[in-house]
């Protein structure tokens, strides 16, 4: 028997990277999935990987009328949430002199209104026993720069995990995060830098990293899956940091 037969697991983001990669991973251990995402070839390119029936929403997490929409659609297929990952955000670096007024509303639109309100609207669903896991950053305790922004929401985020597990423990359900450090991921390519600037802000980064690598989606998924299992029935309100040593 694997370990989410019968259960259903929804992906936030889940059309690439860490989501896509998690969402395969439920999949594979039994779970019926979900994915949303903001792309409609990529969601597409996703459901043919995952496979299995898997349910595919197009969903911009900053838009309370697309997150209801969602909720109804899973409520209707499935009726309940058992493992949610909250996995949707943007990751631009632009350097303090440079953010306006519109960057910072996007980031905290999707990256914090996002996370809360992915929660808040799958709480019907959600039943005793359900696990939430909130996807996070080493940029939350790192000062690294061109992430005055995007840092400050990731902090918050792993705030939210502990509130949310105040508020939500006695309904049965457990809310945790991850913070990864630097992953193989298309998010990385999509930061808005030249090529070559690219390869400079990879190397510089690498370089800060223990073991001299970034890490593959498929292990951050892992911890995860451990997060949503019963393997950690004990573990609420914690920040689980999966980034190669480099906080060190």
């Amino acid at each position: 028997m694997k370990q989410f037969d019968g259960k259903v697991a929804v992906v936030t983001g889940g059309n690439s990277g860490i989501g896509l990669a998690t969402a395969r991973a439920f999949a594979r251990e039994g779970a019926s999935v979900v994915i949303t995402g903001r792309d409609e070839a990529s969601l597409r390119k996703a459901e043919r990987e995952i496979g299995g029936g898997t349910l595919v929403l197009r969903a911009d997490v900053s838009q309370m009328a697309e997150l209801d929409a969602a909720m109804d659609k899973i409520g209707e297929r499935f009726k309940q949430i058992d493992a949610l990952f909250v996995n949707a955000g943007i990751a631009k670096l632009v350097p303090f002199d440079q953010v306006t007024e519109a960057f910072f509303d996007e980031t905290v639109a999707i990256n914090l209104k996002g996370v809360f309100f992915t929660v808040h609207k799958a709480l019907p669903l959600l039943l005793p026993g359900s696990a939430v896991v909130l996807n996070a950053s080493i940029n939350a305790h790192k000062g690294m720069p061109g992430t005055t922004v995007y840092g400050a929401t990731k902090a918050a985020v792993v705030n939210l995990a502990k509130t949310m597990s105040a508020d939500l423990a006695s309904r049965g359900i457990r809310v945790n995060a991850i913070s990864p450090g630097p992953v193989e991921s298309a998010l990385l390519g999509r930061i808005g830098m030249s090529e070559a600037k690219l390869k400079e802000t990879q190397d510089w980064i690498q370089n800060q990293v223990l073991i001299k690598r970034f890490a593959k989606p498929d292990e951050i998924a892992e911890a995860v899956l451990y997060l949503c299992s019963r393997a950690s029935s004990f573990v609420v309100g914690s920040e689980l940091v999966i980034d190669g040593g480099m906080t060190l």
